[in-house]
């Protein structure tokens, strides 16, 4: 992507992530003077935020972390090895999931019954999914995916083991989306730590063998 096209999809984006502030201003009076915005594992609310915070704020902070990953992808030294289609992607993951989370605290502060865990749990499973697609296809850098010491030294100890988190991912993504109906929060203790230490695990065993 030419420079031109990399601002033109980081304008593109942070406009999608100014929707929910722009929608919030429109519907500020109907909306009450404190939001929740946090909710437990049975979807109950357990955490509010003022409305100036909940409208303002929260776009706000995913903007500012949206912009750390696009500098932080732009400049990284091997970036030429990330695909151009994972890096549109990874900079679209935040708006998606900034608009999903404020229209679903809007829609319960209207008072629209939401199943904030079954969302929750399609957005994760789905964010799961896609990265499980494409995170085989990673080259060595230093910004996206498992950097650890092993997989940095050895370019086929990358590519196994980001191969073997790719199916781990889709796994896990799936088993999410079923859980979006189960909604048992205890079911997912496993599933998300394996994503975490498995892949670290299989790393260190390649470096054994000298991988």
């Amino acid at each position: 992507m030419t420079k031109k096209e990399l601002r033109r999809l980081l304008i593109v984006t942070t406009i999608v992530m100014l929707v929910p502030l722009v929608v919030g201003l429109m519907i500020w009076a109907q909306l009450p003077d404190n939001i929740a915005t946090h909710f437990g594992a049975g979807g109950q609310a357990n955490g509010w935020h003022s409305k100036s915070k909940t409208v303002f704020g929260l776009p706000l902070l995913m903007i500012v972390i949206q912009y750390i990953c696009f500098f932080s992808l732009y400049f990284d030294p091997s970036k030429n090895n990330i695909n151009i289609r994972l890096f549109k992607g990874l900079l679209w993951i935040a708006p998606i999931i900034e608009n999903i989370m404020m229209f679903s605290i809007y829609g319960i502060a209207l008072g629209y019954s939401l199943n904030i865990v079954m969302i929750v749990n399609f957005m994760v499973g789905i964010l799961f999914i896609t990265l499980g697609n494409y995170l085989h296809k990673v080259k060595q850098n230093y910004t996206v995916g498992i950097k650890i010491p092993w997989t940095l030294h050895s370019k086929e100890n990358w590519n196994r083991t980001h191969r073997f988190a790719a199916w781990l991912f889709l796994i896990v993504g799936i088993f999410m989306l079923i859980n979006g109906f189960l909604q048992q929060t205890w079911l997912l203790i496993i599933p998300i730590l394996s994503i975490v230490i498995l892949p670290i695990g299989y790393s260190f065993i390649l470096y054994h063998k000298g991988i």
